[in-house]
């Protein structure tokens, strides 16, 4: 069974909650069209939770934009 994600924790690694969002809803966008797994999971799992373990895993960073 996977270990339980803590947000709190998620959020500290991401500098705020709309960064976590972000970023875990394009994981999600991507991993749903077929991009690999960047961390061993079962093949049920959905791509959000996968995207959220990625994370948490510091596996998946942001990319900033500058100005």
């Amino acid at each position: 069974m996977p270990q339980k994600i803590q947000i709190e924790d998620l959020i500290n690694k991401t500098g705020s909650l709309y960064k976590l969002v972000v970023m875990a809803s394009k994981r999600a966008i991507e991993l749903n069209a077929g991009a690999g797994k960047l961390v061993e999971a079962s093949p049920f799992i959905k791509p959000s939770m996968l995207a959220l373990e990625e994370i948490s895993q510091g596996k998946v960073k942001i990319k900033e934009k500058s100005a």
